[in-house]
């Protein structure tokens, strides 16, 4: 025990050194108030050493209540020090973490990194008229073209090596891949990934964007599909399924990728399903109607007031003498396929006032005053906008497929309902058709046979999944399905579940994927 030179029963181990010899310990180190220097051994002979050789002239004087006090000053003195030199830090790392979250948001936004710089002008003008006192703190964020692309690489980095450490749980996982030519025609190879692991929590995400520079075969995708699955380090023999865009590369069973994949995954012993992306089947059947002059007629006349700058000021300047209750015409784009209902929508509502606009320019549409063509436009409308619902359904992330598929069924017997209504004349469903004064029965007979062809269509399209029904049925309703239906493996297991008064309860609180989190391990 150190000699006490200042007696006090009261007072701590801690306490005495500090008032006799100047010194605050710190993370386990004694550090001098006066110097600010490190005291190497915890010793007292050492600490007394240090401060009878430096500083004990300048503050031997110092006795009772005026040590304590100077004690007080010199700890502040230290604390306000190291005080600020953290807040440096602190400010320094909100910096650079703000800086990777804006950076984050015009990646996300595709924005050009160059805008990087527009943003942090923004921020510094805010700043002037909110903070002015904090406008210190806007300058040090660092968003340069270059920051801006070199945080963004950081961050895709960041999130792959996640995924490869997440990917290494999956118990399965399933592959959807999509090949398509940009504007500059680069073609890429956009490859998605979602597994399960083991305690049924399902990640889904953008494995990997391939460029395919020379050909696009079926080998070609094939080989980045394969240094793909390797980089990311996920095992063949846990994949299960894979879904593609329906194109001859991908779907051929012979030299395409579904072909290709087949033989690999039949040499490791495991079987995989195929399917065709289930929104793009959708959106190849919403061109079966069959009603291509309708919509010609429509893009062209589009095409004419949009594509010219002056008839497009003309156009807008005369639906604002007129008081219409829109202000434009919209674009159609092909490779947006909900814009094809919204074009069909406003035209049909503009269709008196683009009549007379092009009459003005000598550019007459005379199937504008024909009653067949605004009937079949206002059908178009209707099954588009009906079609539009269906795809806008499909999309979003974490869709089962289960969910999915219902969405087709549930569609094809709206198809069947709309058919016999049209049949005898109900255009309940069909708004823009009943807002017409009248629709001859012909048409209603024509427009039933589309509906027909169209269900036809979707039969036909969705083949791929009419054998996986069964399997479909035991993920989505485990505890209604025949036992009977389901393959021997199941029988046992699925009749114990059936019977767990507790799971059936769950089953019925929470949704599908969730349930099966409930069940037990084996």
């Amino acid at each position: 025990m150190p000699k006490r030179k200042i007696s006090d029963e009261n007072r701590t181990f801690q306490e005495i050194w500090e008032l006799n010899y100047f010194v605050s310990e710190c993370n386990g180190q004694i550090q001098c108030l006066v110097c600010y220097s490190t005291i190497a051994v915890r010793k007292e002979y050492n600490v007394r050493r240090h401060y009878e050789s430096l500083h004990k002239d300048k503050f031997q004087d110092y006795t009772g209540k005026h040590r304590e006090q100077k004690l007080t000053q010199l700890k502040n003195s230290l604390n306000k020090q190291q005080s600020h030199f953290s807040n440096l830090k602190k400010a320094n790392e909100l910096s650079v973490k703000a800086s990777f979250a804006l950076s984050e948001m015009i990646a996300q936004d595709s924005r050009p990194f160059v805008e990087g710089n527009y943003v942090k002008r923004c921020l510094l003008k805010a700043s002037e008229i909110l903070c002015p006192e904090k406008i210190k703190l806007f300058e040090d964020v660092s968003l340069s073209a270059s920051t801006v692309a070199r945080r963004v690489t950081e961050l895709a980095a960041d999130s792959y090596q996640q995924l490869s450490s997440i990917g290494k749980n999956f118990q399965s996982f399933s592959l959807a891949l999509d090949e398509s030519t940009d504007i500059t025609d680069s073609a890429v190879l956009a490859v998605f990934v979602r597994g399960v692991d083991r305690d049924f929590n399902v990640t889904e995400e953008l494995l990997e964007v391939l460029p395919m520079k020379t050909t696009t075969t079926g080998r070609d995708i094939f080989r980045e599909l394969n240094k793909c699955v390797d980089h990311a380090d996920l095992d063949w023999c846990k994949l299960v399924s894979v879904a593609t865009d329906g194109a001859p590369a991908m779907r051929s069973e012979k030299v395409g990728l579904v072909g290709l994949l087949r033989n690999k995954m039949t040499t490791l012993g495991v079987p995989i399903h195929a399917i065709h992306c289930i929104i793009h089947q959708e959106a190849l059947c919403s061109k079966y109607l069959g009603m291509s002059g309708v919509m010609n007629v429509v893009v062209k006349t589009v095409n004419f007031i949009r594509s010219r700058g002056l008839n497009h000021r003309q156009f807008k300047a005369f639906l604002e003498a007129t008081e219409s209750e829109y202000g434009e015409i919209l674009y159609h784009t092909e490779v947006r396929w909900l814009s094809r209902g919204n074009v069909l929508r406003r035209f049909f509502a503009l269709r008196d006032e683009i009549g007379l606009f092009m009459a003005l320019k000598d550019a007459d549409v005379p199937e504008l005053g024909d009653a067949q063509f605004i009937s079949d436009l206002a059908f178009l409308c209707d099954i588009t906008a009906h079609l539009n619902d269906l795809n806008t359904t499909l999309q979003g992330r974490m869709k089962v497929v289960t969910a999915m598929y219902d969405s087709i069924k549930s569609f094809r017997r709206k198809l069947m309902l709309w058919t016999k209504q049209l049949e005898v004349g109900n255009l309940a469903h069909f708004a823009t058709l009943r807002s017409l004064t009248t629709v001859e029965l012909g048409n209603m007979k024509q427009y039933s046979d589309k509906l027909m062809l169209l269900n036809t269509e979707f039969n036909s399209r969705f083949q791929d999944f009419v054998t996986l029904e069964n399997e479909l049925a035991l993920f989505a309703t485990p505890m209604t399905i025949d036992v009977g239906s389901v393959t021997e493996e199941y029988q046992m297991e699925l009749l114990d579940l059936q019977c767990d008064s507790a799971m059936k309860e769950k089953y019925s609180e929470v949704a599908l994927p969730e349930f099966f989190k409930y069940l037990p391990q084996h």
